[in-house]
């Protein structure tokens, strides 16, 4: 089989342009290490994980991998950059970036924020062979992270993508295009992410010029996923047009994501609820009174009812890359030489 190589696997010196999203109480030790075990590369969901509950992955990654202390670990960690200005620490480092970077992380990916040149400088300045990836929704975002942060790689989220997202996003095929005319040629490395699930999908991606494609619904429905059996089970029931991007759902959670962000997941009876016209307060009610029952708040993309089945990770990955390599060979020979005929 063909290798599909871009400026993504060269970067990262990687098999296939597929990363996994780092998805927070999902991509752990086990599901990023087996991402990158299968040639992708892997990142850990670092949410609002303590500097501890970090090295503790960060410690499993390498155990799993067999890898060596002195070199670099394969894998990334994403945080969520409004999570990290919470603590107020003004021009200290975070210790968590410190921790992962202790852990010399091939890259750090940063999202949802205000100040995230802050962070990207703590990387530069800590760890200058890290990877710093950005992700952005519009081209305003994308030109910041680009001129202001010198970021390594842009991650373009269209709207379909599953959890967090910019409020105002719009699809991926449309933002990715804009993002790709309005950066320098020889800027970022820029990857897509959003409700991509197939390896179609993919090749669609590359088709359009992103280096690689951004892949977290379908990484969920693996054993090595962290996601709880229950809600896997949900989104392997779920059927095309099944998810939702909405507040409704943090709106459950007890509290909303600043910088207008919102979430996409498997609407149920929380957004039935919503739409009844019942108060905030009803609602909240109706969820602790039913724990379950139709009310779980399960994150996942817009691609939720492609994929059905529980399936490893590597085996995740190889039939990404086999589809994706079929559907570019069959675009390719839709080329045919311009004919010289005088008709």
């Amino acid at each position: 089989m063909s290798l599909i190589t871009t400026r993504l696997t060269k970067l990262l010196g990687i098999k296939h342009p597929i990363v996994l999203a780092p998805m927070a109480g999902a991509a752990g030790a086990n599901l990023a290490s087996a991402v990158s075990g299968a040639g992708g590369f892997g990142f850990i969901g670092g949410g609002r994980l303590t500097v501890e509950q970090l090295d503790t992955h960060l410690t499993a990654v390498r155990s799993t991998l067999q890898l060596p202390k002195g070199e670099q670990l394969p894998v990334g960690v994403g945080f969520i950059t409004w999570a990290l200005e919470k603590d107020n620490l003004g021009d200290a480092p975070d210790p968590r970036i410190s921790a992962v970077l202790r852990h010399d992380v091939r890259a750090v990916w940063l999202a949802f924020g205000g100040d995230t040149g802050k962070y990207v400088r703590q990387v530069r300045v800590e760890a200058p062979k890290a990877l710093v990836f950005v992700m952005v929704s519009t081209v305003e975002e994308a030109l910041k992270a680009t001129n202001e942060w010198k970021a390594d790689v842009l991650v373009v989220q269209g709207e379909e993508a599953g959890g967090h997202g910019g409020g105002s996003a719009i699809p991926l095929s449309v933002i990715l295009t804009a993002v790709l005319r309005a950066i320098p040629k020889d800027g970022p490395v820029v990857i897509a992410a959003g409700g991509i699930m197939t390896g179609p999908q993919v090749a669609s991606a590359l088709v359009l010029g992103a280096s690689g494609t951004v892949v977290g619904t379908r990484f969920l429905l693996t054993p090595e996923s962290d996601y709880a059996q229950e809600k896997k089970s949900i989104i392997a029931r779920a059927k095309l047009g099944s998810t939702l991007k909405a507040v409704v759902f943090d709106e459950m959670n007890g509290f909303v994501w600043p910088y207008g962000c919102d979430g996409r997941a498997v609407a149920n009876k929380i957004v039935d609820d919503a739409k009844a016209g019942l108060s905030l307060e009803e609602r909240l009610a109706l969820v602790a009174e039913n724990k379950g029952g139709g009310r779980e708040i399960v994150w996942a993309g817009a691609g939720s009812g492609l994929v059905s089945t529980i399936t490893p990770a590597k085996d995740v990955v190889q039939e990404l890359i086999e589809d994706a390599t079929a559907s570019l060979k069959v675009a390719s020979n839709l080329l045919t030489p311009e004919s010289h005929s005088k008709f």
